[in-house]
């Protein structure tokens, strides 16, 4: 073995590939190609998490397995998981998918409330060996605990889950990497605060940096999102008792040009064998239900139906925009619903005051609300939408003053009083502060996994009588 081959180590990162098959072969290319340009240097290729997407069709009708099998003809080292793996893919499904993994998957933050475990498929830690270079790995992810929990999962703090590790693996290896999928505010403070880590390779707030920030002898960096990029960090030793250093690190853009055609078959064929998948019939319509983002629809309005049912509240609030086109008359199938409905979004119950609930539809009302441009926490539309509603029905004067504009909302004709609570049916993503905020302001919320709202659609699509209660008016002007 050369002494150049031992001293030199590259690390080729993605992250936040979010399901975009058409980036994956592209990927695949750039990554081959500096394995090619390494030469006999030692090369780890690593995936920081969110590979996965169920608004992806292929990943949908595979649940996870069109992106397993990805990753292993890419060649990666170990990945770790983000929060579309943890809380979107069923555990079971994400289970099977990940028993034909080729590589580990790693995360010391992530544990089973029975037994006190990680998943059996899942590592604290582990150390590569490439060309006599001992690199020891580990990662976490988003601690979104009561999420997790949900699922029978316990979420710990990350930075301490990390500090554990690195003291585990300090003396045992040449190089310590942390792969981190939990936004660029908490590489830097774990960088800051906890000593021995030598490169933290970042994801989760799709943050790209041209070339690695320097915090207390770790270097962070980040690759962007989509795989629109893959991160590349250089580290080399002069000598075997010295310890290694950071060269250089940048993101190498990728075109959509460059063709992995191992990589490209395979998505073809996943793409192909989740549509035939998805081609299962739910229910037959008799009439087209309609979506419109400025104002109330059959469609939404069906969607808030299938809200207050699941969550068994007297009133659901939701908005249009989770909903991506019309619904058409006659068979409706499984992937139309996910075409319609692609977000991973849960429902979820919160207490809200009626003060609350009168704010937001006079937002609802405005155009800087209904037609705002939103991005991330679980959404995959392209505007926010109006409030869509079931149980409530509300008088309005379009002509009114902002913020003014309602003289009535009822709950089965009683008048809503703006001091009391009430139960409400909505989204998860409006417990984040996310679009119609005020909605954030409701008390013990109760999350309900791991049914996305699709899942409701397709529930409430077979409820009789549920297609001629969408047409009935909520918005009375």
């Amino acid at each position: 073995m050369s002494q150049m081959a031992t001293d030199k180590l590259t690390i080729l990162h993605t992250n936040d590939i979010h399901s975009h098959f058409e980036m994956m072969s592209a990927n695949a290319a750039v990554i081959s190609r500096e394995r090619k340009a390494a030469g006999e240097e030692a090369v780890l290729v690593l995936d920081i998490g969110d590979h996965m997407d169920r608004a992806a069709v292929e990943t949908e009708g595979t649940m996870g397995q069109a992106n397993v099998d990805v990753i292993n003809l890419t060649g990666y080292d170990a990945i770790t998981i983000g929060n579309n793996e943890g809380l979107t893919v069923p555990v079971e499904a994400l289970e099977t998918a990940y028993s034909g993994l080729l590589c580990p998957v790693v995360c010391c933050n992530i544990f089973e409330i029975i037994g006190g475990k990680p998943p059996a498929w899942m590592k604290e830690h582990v150390i590569l060996e490439k060309n006599g270079i001992k690199v020891g790995i580990t990662g976490a992810t988003a601690a979104f605990d009561s999420f997790y929990k949900l699922l029978g999962w316990d979420a710990k703090d990350p930075e301490a889950s990390i500090a554990e590790q690195v003291q585990i693996l300090r003396n045992q290896v040449d190089v310590v990497i942390v792969m981190s999928h939990l936004g660029i505010t908490a590489d830097k403070a774990i960088a800051d605060r906890v000593s021995g880590i030598d490169i933290i390779l970042g994801g989760h707030t799709h943050h790209v940096l041209e070339e690695p920030l320097f915090i207390n002898g770790t270097a962070v960096c980040g690759a962007g999102k989509f795989g629109h990029y893959v991160g590349k960090v250089e580290l080399e030793r002069k000598a075997p008792q010295e310890h290694f250093t950071v060269m250089s690190g940048r993101c190498i853009p990728v075109e959509r040009t460059e063709i992995d055609p191992e990589v490209e078959n395979a998505v073809l064929i996943h793409r192909e064998q989740a549509e035939e998948r998805l081609q299962e019939a739910v229910a037959v319509t008799d009439r087209k239900l309609e979506v419109d983002y400025e104002k109330e629809s059959s469609l939404a309005n069906l969607l808030a139906q299938a809200v207050r049912h699941h969550t068994n509240t007297d009133i659901a609030i939701v908005n249009s925009g989770q909903l991506l086109g019309h619904l058409p008359a006659g068979q409706i199938s499984v992937g139309m619903i996910h075409g319609l409905c692609p977000s991973p979004i849960n429902p979820c119950v919160v207490k809200l005051r009626g003060s609350d609930i009168l704010q937001a539809l006079e937002e609802s009302l405005l155009p800087e609300f209904y037609n705002k441009k939103i991005m991330g926490f679980g959404f995959r539309g392209k505007v926010l939408g109006v409030l869509a509603l079931d149980g409530l029905e509300v008088l309005y004067n379009e002509a009114g003053l902002h913020y003014h504009k309602i003289t009535q909302a009822s709950i089965q004709g009683v008048p809503i009083e703006k001091d009391r609570e009430y139960a409400v049916g909505t989204l998860d993503m409006f417990t984040f502060k996310v679009g119609y905020e005020t909605l954030a302001k409701g008390q013990d919320v109760l999350y309900m996994l791991p049914e996305f709202i699709r899942d409701l659609l397709r529930q409430e699509l077979s409820r009789p009588g549920a297609l001629e209660e969408s047409f009935l008016t909520r918005w009375l002007s």
